[in-house]
This record gives C-alpha cells, structure tokens and sequence, in this order.
C-alpha cells in the first residue's frame, strides 16, 4: 500500500491547536505553523478504520483494553527498539507529562531537588515548578554540531543539591540527539551511584533515522532499579489527542509508589478511543511508518542541504531523530528578538522560539519539519528571503 504524505491537509477551523490558536497565544493569523509538535498527516489508515467502527457503535461506555492487547504493544517495542517488558512493569496513563507529575510527586518531597538538561522540553520545567520542587540544571553541551551530556557537571550538582529525580529526553527534544548505549549506561552509572531515581521520556522513540533507540530501562540490567520509562503512541501515530501513555517501571518498590500516587490522581480507566486507535496502531501500523520515516528522512535531508547553501548563516543541528529541526540563528548576529520578529513579520512563520526551552536556547529556534514537501520548501524559501 502506497501512502500520500504530499497531500496537504486543510487542518483550518477544526479546533486545532496548531492551525486555530494563534490569536489565543499572541501571534497574528496567517502564518505557516511549523511549531508544536503534531504532524500534518493524516494517520495510519487502520487507525481511523478502528475509530470509525467504535464511532458508528454508537455507545462510549466504561471500556476496557482487549485481552491481547500487552502482547501487542510488547510486540511492536521487541521490533521497533529492542525492549522487552514485562506484563506486571505496565502503569497506563492519560500522558506522559502526566505521568511525569505523578512521578515527581511519588519519589520526591516538597523542596527536593529535581534535575533536567535544557535546552529541553519546557514541560519538565513546569511540571517540576508546579510541583513545588527545586530546578536543577545539567545543560548539555554543544561542540562541532553535536550535543553532549555533561556527566561531571550531572554528578557535582547532585552532589550538591543532592538530588533525587532526573527526567531523561530520550530521543532529546529538542536537539534531535538520540542517545547511544554507551552515553547512557555512563549516565546510569553517575545516577546508581548516588540513589537518583531516572524518569526518562521516550515518545519520540519511533523517530530514529540512523541506528536505533536504546530503551533506558534496559541498556543495562542496573537500570532496572532506578528507572521509569515512559511510551506513548502519540507521537508516532499523530494521535496525540487520544491521550494514552504506556510507563514501565521493572523495580517492585517504585512500581507501588507510583502507583499509590496514581490512584491518587483519580484516573482509573481509559478514553475508549485512545484504546482502540492505539491498539490499531501498534498492531497494524508498521507499514505506514516505514513510509513516514522514509519521507521525514528525505525532509531532514532537504532542510539540511537547502540551509547549507542558500542560508549559511543559519547552522542546523542535523537530527539524529524525532521530527523537529534545531536552528542555530546566532551566526546572523542578530538578537534573538530581532530573528524572532523577521521570522513572524517577514517570513510569516511560526516556529518556537529556543529560549522556552530553557536560557541555552537563546538564539535557537524549533521548526516542525513533519509537514508535505511543498509547505516545507514554501517555508525554506521564506527564511531566505528573511535572513538572506
């Protein structure tokens, strides 16, 4: 089966975050939104046939997940990452930022501390502050292109604030690494050695170009003592609206305490459509994202190449995986504000501006690249003429 992923997609008063909120978010109408991070393609087909079947039955009732439906998800993460979970290690959720709330409030105290890598998803950020706990700062470092984690700093600053929650981008959003084994049994080793407790974000693990993802949870055997790792659909399918997230979590001991925290938080079953779609899309999907990741990796090479030699004096921070493009606007000169204004006011875009993603994102900005060709040469060729 053939799919289109060059059909463009009027997404315009259908409510949508990304096509209908500008005004609500301070921008003017009319501009391409390449922002947050939802693709403009349609799903897998056999998601929208599951969807439409529940629809048409007519009754959304209390529902429950089909009896195979751990074998299926277990299956697809076997295939696609190389994980192999256990039944008893599955917690489901509406979401993973959800979920990572739930963890800061399972394993640590009011006033604790709490550590992430910016420039990173700001949600970390948020979730940690709400929470009430103490932000703590690892930034990663950039050299020759490439990002890098700092595991001298990681280790004095939880010396220090003696911390005991870390939450892991994996793949990082949003600078496209993708972790190596290597890179993360080295950070296992710095958390098992002072009792850190891992929470590690793995949405955008089916969004590996070159190579493969490695699970946090299972690159080492340690890791199975201190980590919880977190799944979703979401990403991969462009299904984030139906709202379901798989966490792993192998120890006993954080298993039970996070699950005393989730039945805390009042939720007990899940959205009826999120269960259907997502077992659709783990049990049938395959062939339509091997399409998907074909044409994203043919994107990634076109930004590449149309920056390299029509805009120089923007660096791409060439993804490794997920479907956003870091673009480094420093060499310009300008100011962060003067970039953001030409990007709005002359190149009619709406990207995101690094700085939310933490201070070490100043001067970048975050450009959705799962989008047709033809909007995103439309939107190449706008930044050229701004920045040129």
């Amino acid at each position: 089966m053939t799919y289109d992923f060059d059909n463009i997609i009027d997404r315009k008063n259908t409510n949508s975050l990304k096509y209908d909120c500008a005004a609500r978010r301070g921008r003017p109408e009319g501009l391409i939104p390449m922002w947050v991070a939802d693709m403009d393609f349609q799903t897998a087909p056999e998601i929208s046939d599951a969807l439409k079947k529940t629809a048409e039955h007519g009754i959304y009732g209390y529902t429950e997940q089909p009896d195979d439906y751990f074998d299926v998800i277990r299956d697809w993460l076997r295939k696609r990452t190389g994980f192999l979970p256990e039944r008893e290690w599955r917690i489901y959720t509406p979401g993973i930022v959800f979920s990572i709330s739930e963890a800061i409030r399972a394993y640590t105290d009011v006033g604790d501390a709490v550590l992430i890598q910016p420039p990173v998803y700001y949600p970390f950020k948020q979730q940690i502050l709400a929470n009430k706990r103490e932000l703590i700062l690892n930034p990663l470092t950039l050299a020759n292109g490439v990002y890098k984690m700092n595991l001298q700093d990681l280790e004095d600053k939880i010396k220090k604030h003696k911390v005991k929650l870390m939450i892991l981008c994996s793949p990082h959003n949003p600078v496209g690494r993708v972790w190596t084994a290597d890179e993360l049994t080295a950070l296992g080793a710095v958390l098992e050695k002072h009792g850190v407790i891992a929470v590690s974000d793995e949405i955008h693990s089916d969004f590996v170009y070159d190579g493969g993802h490695c699970c946090f949870l299972q690159v080492s055997e340690k890791h199975k003592y201190f980590s919880v790792v977190c799944t979703s659909p979401g990403k991969t399918f462009n299904a984030a609206g139906l709202q379901l997230a798989d966490i792993w979590i192998a120890d006993r001991g954080l298993r039970k305490k996070f699950l005393e925290e989730h039945a805390r938080s009042g939720f007990s079953q899940l959205n009826t459509f999120g269960i259907f779609g997502a077992y659709a899309a783990y049990k049938y999907g395959g062939k339509w994202l091997d399409a998907l990741i074909a044409y994203l990796k043919d994107n990634r090479s076109f930004i590449s190449e149309f920056i390299k030699s029509r805009i120089p004096n923007i660096e791409l921070i060439y993804p490794e995986g997920t479907y956003l493009a870091w673009l480094d606007f420093r060499p310009t000169g300008l100011s962060p504000k003067s970039v953001e204004d030409l990007i709005v006011k002359k190149a009619g875009l709406w990207l995101d501006d690094g700085a939310m993603f933490g201070e070490e994102g100043s001067g970048f900005q975050r450009l959705n690249f799962a989008c047709p060709r033809k909007v995103l040469k439309d939107a190449l060729n706008r930044l050229e003429s701004a920045f040129s």
